[in-house]
C-alpha cells in the first residue's frame, strides 16, 4: 500500500513537503516553535550575565585605581606619580597592556600636596561599554534602549 497525502503519492512529493509533513506527524516542529519563543530570553540572560561581569570586574580595577592614588596622594606624591600609580594598578606595562582603555578613564584630584592633616580625594570615572548586543535585544523586546554607564569610584586619605 502507497502512503498518498491530498491524492499526491509520497515517492512524488518535494523533499520540503516531507519534511512538513514529517514536522505534522510528530512533535519536533512545537519543539522548535517553543525553542524560538525562548531564545530571546535566554540571550538577554546570557548576555546580561556576560556584561554584568565585565562590568563588575571594572569597578573593582576603579575603585582599587582610586586607592591606589590616594594613597601616593596621601604621602605628598605629585600629580604625575599619582597618574603614573592609578594606570599601574591595572596595567602590566603601560599603555599596551592594561586591563582598562586608559582613554576611556578620567581621573580628579583635588588638595594634592596640601597641608598634612587635611584631606587628598581621588575620584575616577571611567565609561564602560558593553561587548554584547543587550542594548539593542532590550530594545526589540521592551522598547527601551540600555546606555552605556559610567562607573565611578572615590577614594580619599588624609595627607601624612
Amino acid at each position: 500500500m502507497e502512503l498518498t497525502i491530498q491524492g499526491e503519492p509520497a515517492a512524488h512529493r518535494g523533499p520540503f513537503k516531507r519534511l512538513l509533513h514529517r514536522f505534522r506527524q510528530t512533535e519536533a516542529g512545537q519543539s522548535l516553535v517553543e525553542f524560538t519563543m525562548i531564545l530571546p530570553i535566554f540571550l538577554v540572560l546570557m548576555f546580561g550575565l556576560v556584561d554584568f561581569g565585565r562590568a563588575f570586574y571594572t569597578w573593582m580595577l576603579v575603585t582599587n585605581a582610586a586607592r591606589e592614588g590616594a594613597r601616593v596622594a596621601a604621602v605628598q606624591g605629585n600629580s604625575s606619580s599619582i597618574d603614573a600609580r592609578i594606570y599601574d594598578s591595572f596595567c602590566s606595562s603601560f599603555p599596551s597592556d592594561c586591563s582598562l582603555e586608559p582613554g576611556k578613564l578620567t581621573i580628579s584630584k583635588a588638595n594634592v600636596q596640601g597641608v598634612r592633616g587635611s584631606a587628598v580625594s581621588i575620584d575616577l570615572a571611567y565609561d564602560f561599554e558593553f561587548v554584547t548586543p543587550l542594548g539593542g535585544i532590550l530594545q526589540m523586546l521592551g522598547g527601551s534602549n540600555l546606555a552605556s554607564p559610567t562607573i565611578s569610584a572615590h577614594s580619599s586619605m588624609r595627607l601624612e
